[in-house]
């Protein structure tokens, strides 16, 4: 056995989403990493295809529009009445939303993972950073300076061991992983047996309309979801068959010849087979470990926890948990930040995964128990899960010197009207640039995975320069200050510290930030687009970066 010894700053082991979005947030922090798969090559499949507007938003900050740009919208759903292809009910999962200037991603988004992953793996080799398939984590020891893991992949038949030194271990590596078994974290839940299903994608001559997401059967046969996707192909789609009283799903896993019987039978369309690209079981597990670290290794997705896909919440919720720590280990692995700053990745989104463990389990619920006259319901899908009013309100780092409203649901609705530190930070476009590159900018795009934005809402040139001052005090590479002026504001008194001033021309800025034309506010936004502080001046300021930095350099 060759064994063989390396090192890198963050290793993250599995690269389905959770671990796709780790890596790259953390590039974009300028902090090498090596992203390995146990797999040799990537997973095939559809699998969770619906991307929520929260995540929308997370991946524009990523700078991948890709994402958006080749998802498509959610279609209309149709059940069918048992035993025919007469149409029963022809309805919405979730009412459609009109954009705004603060909620511009304001709808969900289908998009097969394989694609997802596959704009990502795109998007990492951009910064010189290749999935490395077929590397397996086996163990690993960490203490208080590093973690050492032994990772294993096969060379010419010959198998060969490397250890790699890591500042960071980040275990995207799903619920089978080393990462979580490890760490010995207990998968506190329970396994359902009142529902299992057979998936994939396959392609079909049929004549069945590729303009409705279909829903086949009745409680007295299997009942099948069929999604048209071009992704598989122009006769391509989902599947989805739920165990029945006709067939056993298990039996369906490896005979194509008794899957295509029960889709015919079920649907009662004229279909025959083109090709099965994928296919695959699962049954409802539900269940949390008790906390997303241990020293400097951390579980993030289906290694911390998994669920009902009922909803649609667990990829992105992963992609959400890997977001939340990677701005945190960058800051760390600079040596700005203290090890309490890690630490609040399991407070805040501890809260989150509890209170979406009951939402989607909820759903199942409704759908295990799902007739034909209450589908409708049972698909119907809230504004909880476009997950625009997750918050971390209740987190010990942000701070709010404006809000006398107390925490919320950590799974909330969107309150409009209110933003309390903690929530999302919403867009503002029109914003007019001040200065050598004029034209205009909208807050989405200032926004960074590498940088806090101090957003100084004021004209007062001594309140703008006193915030200016105080931010000298910290490390310029990850704070970005903005200094947002009103629509009457004059140019002509530009501060020559910031580094962008922009004219708020047709006020969405200070309208979805809760600002008063005239009046003076400090609004920071975390590296992960949550609201740090809304502060009334430098005092709230350094108050706010006194939870997440070090320490005040002169």
């Amino acid at each position: 056995m060759t064994v063989t010894t390396s090192a890198a700053p963050v290793l993250v082991a599995g690269a389905g989403p959770s671990g796709l979005v780790a890596a790259l947030a953390l590039l974009r922090n300028g902090i090498p990493v090596r992203i390995i798969a146990k797999e040799t090559e990537p997973r095939p499949g559809q699998r969770g295809s619906g991307i929520f507007p929260r995540s929308l938003e997370l991946f524009h900050l990523l700078g991948v529009p890709q994402v958006y740009q080749t998802s498509t919208p959610l279609s209309q759903m149709r059940s069918y009445k048992p035993g025919t292809t007469e149409p029963e009910k022809t309805f919405d999962m979730g009412p459609y939303n009109e954009p705004t200037p603060a909620i511009p991603y304001y709808n969900p988004r289908i998009l097969g993972q394989v694609t997802l992953e596959g704009i990502l793996r795109d998007r990492l080799a951009e910064y010189s950073c290749q999935v490395e398939f077929g590397m397996e984590l086996r163990s690993f020891e960490q203490n208080s300076e590093r973690v050492l893991a032994t990772v294993v992949k096969s060379v010419n038949g010959v198998e060969v061991t490397e250890i790699i030194e890591a500042s960071y271990l980040i275990g995207a590596d799903g619920a089978k992983g080393a990462t979580r078994k490890q760490l010995n974290l207990s998968f506190l839940g329970e396994t359902r047996d009142d529902l299992m299903v057979v998936l994939g994608d396959i392609r079909l001559e049929s004549d069945i309309d590729r303009n409705y997401w279909h829903f086949f059967g009745s409680n007295d046969t299997n009942r099948i979801m069929l999604r048209p996707t071009d992704e598989v192909g122009p006769d391509g789609f989902q599947f989805i068959v739920f165990s029945g009283k006709t067939y056993d799903v298990k039996e369906l896993l490896h005979d194509q010849d008794l899957l295509m019987k029960c889709i015919s039978e079920v649907t009662t369309a004229k279909v025959r087979l083109n090709e099965l690209q994928w296919i695959s079981e699962f049954r409802p597990n539900i269940r949390v470990v008790e906390k997303f670290d241990v020293g400097r290794v951390f579980v993030v997705g289906d290694a911390a926890h998994v669920h009902s896909p009922t909803g649609g919440q667990g990829l992105n919720s992963s992609v959400q948990d890997a977001f939340n720590l990677a701005w945190k280990v960058a800051l760390a692995h600079k040596g700005l930040a203290p090890p309490s700053l890690l630490e609040t990745y399991s407070t805040e989104r501890m809260p989150v995964i509890a209170q979406m463990l009951n939402l989607t389990t909820e759903l199942l619920n409704q759908t295990v128990a799902m007739t034909n006259s209450t589908i409708e319901s049972a698909f119907s899908r809230g504004q909880k899960l476009y997950m625009l009013g997750v918050n971390y309100r209740y987190s010990p780092i942000v701070v709010d010197e404006f809000s006398e409203q107390g925490p919320v649901e950590a799974y909330g609705l969107l309150q409009p009207g209110v933003l309390v530190a903690g929530d999302r930070a919403p867009d503002a476009p029109k914003l007019v640039k001040v200065g050598a590159d004029d034209g205009e900018t909208r807050l989405f795009d200032i926004f960074h995975p590498a940088h806090h934005t101090v957003l100084i809402f004021g004209s007062d040139e001594s309140f703008v320069n006193g915030i200016l001052l105080s931010l000298q005090n910290y490390n310029k590479s990850v704070i970005r200050s903005v200094v947002v002026l009103p629509t009457t504001a004059s140019a002509s008194a530009t501060p020559a510290n910031a580094h962008q001033v922009v004219i708020d021309q047709e006020g969405h800025a200070h309208g979805a930030y809760l600002v008063a034309q005239g009046e003076s506010r400090v609004v920071v936004v975390r590296p992960d687009g949550v609201v740090g502080a809304i502060v009334h001046g430098a005092e709230g300021v350094q108050k706010y970066f006194g939870k997440v930095f070090i320490s005040a350099s002169s």
